[in-house]
């Protein structure tokens, strides 16, 4: 499991090492029964303190995404299934950041739809340009 922290993202850290799990479970990185770094491994990788770490585990643990197995370590939940509960929170945060994002830019909704319409058409042959080719 690979994580990315950034300090200019708006969001605290524990909630980004969060949404990379989320982000893991969804892109079928990380499965049922798989297990997380161990809160020091991972607090010394990401250098930042264990208790963010921890904050971040327990939450997810209340969200019923990972489980504690003392003396074993923090597994993901037997029985996670991500298509149904996590694709569209995930989808939801990302669309939180990308209208921030815009708002920070100046830009509004309908310009961000635009090039997210454009964007997409583009990726879907692969080329990055617009659908119409203008």
């Amino acid at each position: 499991m690979k994580i990315r922290l950034s300090h200019a993202d708006g969001r605290p850290l524990y909630v980004q090492i969060m949404d990379a799990v989320r982000s893991g479970l969804v892109r079928g990185s990380l499965r049922a029964e798989d297990p997380l770094p161990s809160v020091r491994d991972l607090s010394s990788s990401l250098r930042v303190n264990p208790r963010t770490v921890s904050q971040a585990y327990a939450a997810l643990e209340r969200d019923g995404l990972v489980q504690v197995r003392h003396g074993k370590g923090t597994f993901v939940a037997p029985g996670v299934r991500p298509e149904e509960k996590e694709r569209p929170r995930l989808a939801r945060e990302v669309a939180r950041r990308a209208l921030a994002d815009a708002s920070r830019h100046g830009l509004a909704l309908g310009d961000l739809m635009t090039a997210l319409r454009e964007m997409e058409g583009g990726a879907a042959r692969g080329d990055g340009s617009k659908e119409d080719g203008r």
